[in-house]
């Protein structure tokens, strides 16, 4: 959107993000407060909420042990719809005005057999077929039906995204390195092997809760859904395996998170758009083969040329619900904006946003 009256007109019709916490009745105190340890680190504090400039001055610590300084806090367009279709994933992928091309691929989670909260084909396919795409996804580092490519290759198929696009497990035959610049944590990022086969991501997510990170979009979807199983274990260990990704530190993992993301966005440059879904707003991830049954509503449909922006505009809006008390309670939890704040520390984007409502326009 670099038309200067298209600018015009969403200045009009957007909201900025401290409009929409005084919009919802929280005023511009939204996020967790990430208050600095001894150690340089960062922790949260149960009842305390920041100004997006305390938190930032609060970490100044964390920043200063980053490699790379180059925070932007510049406000980013996130784009909206209620419209959960379709036609409303369809209209807002084309509102972004950043067209795919090349040979395109549509990064999704194709969701653990047993859970039924992933997108579903019939809401995917007439985005996939717009951009031509190839479905994209890697295998599990945990054991389940999606931990090799054979198993992986059938669910595919069982859940219906063969029927609708070519899939690829992009790991099938190994890995390759990214780097990454401005980390703590990674230096690289191991993601599959295919993932140099393609020119474009449209990296549509299924914004929800998530066991370990608090809730995941976006961010998650190109970090640990991109990496082949050796990255996802060098994530989870923030660095220190890639065999297992058993006994990281919590902290170190969710930043790690954004450390990985930072090196796909790094690499892709501006051949990306970023997507985010609300619906089916479980605690759980879709890779819980059991997760919880949702109890706040669908919110809408949310896409953006910046992952960081995008994702802290869902978790405000999960903030902003009357219903969202149990995801809410799951992200502080997990310290789960700890990975935003990060991601906008190391350069990945900003999570200051102007929130545009297309149904409006």
């Amino acid at each position: 959107m670099t038309n200067q009256s298209n600018k015009n007109e969403q200045n009009e019709k957007g909201v900025s993000r401290r409009n929409v916490l005084k919009w919802f009745g929280l005023g511009v105190a939204a996020v967790p407060i990430l208050s600095a340890e001894k150690d340089g680190g960062c922790k949260r504090e149960a009842v305390k909420r920041a100004t997006h400039e305390e938190l930032v001055k609060n970490s100044e610590l964390r920043r200063m042990r980053s490699k790379s300084a180059k925070v932007d806090t510049s406000q980013k367009d996130v784009l909206m719809t209620r419209d959960i279709s379709a036609e409303g994933l369809l209209a807002i992928y084309r509102a972004l005005e950043h067209p795919a091309k090349g040979n395109v691929a549509v990064k999704i989670s194709s969701g653990e057999p047993g859970g039924h909260h992933f997108l579903s084909p019939s809401l995917i396919a007439d985005l996939v077929n717009e951009v031509n795409g190839t479905i994209v996804e890697c295998n599990t580092a945990y054991f389940g039906m999606r931990s090799t490519t054979i198993l992986h290759e059938r669910v595919m198929e069982s859940h219906g995204f063969k029927a609708i696009a070519a899939v690829d497990i992009m790991d099938a035959d190994g890995s390759m390195s990214l780097p990454i610049e401005g980390g703590i944590h990674l230096t690289e990022a191991l993601v599959g092997k295919n993932f140099g086969n393609y020119d474009f991501v449209v990296n549509l997510a299924h914004f929800k809760g998530h066991m370990m990170g608090g809730f995941g979009g976006v961010i998650k979807n190109m970090s640990i859904g991109i990496a082949s199983v050796e990255g996802k274990c060098l994530i989870h260990t923030a660095g220190v395996s890639r065999e297992t990704m058993m006994n990281g530190d919590h902290d170190d993992f969710l930043e790690s998170m954004a450390e990985a993301a930072k090196g796909v966005a790094d690499y892709l440059g501006e051949n990306i758009v970023y997507i985010n879904v609300m619906n089916f707003l479980s605690v759980d991830c879709d890779c819980d083969s059991s997760p919880a049954k949702p109890t706040m509503a669908d919110i809408g449909i949310l896409a953006s040329l910046d992952p960081v922006a995008l994702d802290q505009a869902c978790v405000d809006l999960v903030y902003a619900a009357e219903d969202g008390a149990d995801l809410i309670e799951r992200i502080e939890s997990r310290n789960g904006q700890l990975t935003l704040a990060h991601a906008e520390e190391i350069g990945l984007g900003s999570r200051q946003y102007q929130l545009v409502d297309i149904d409006q326009a």
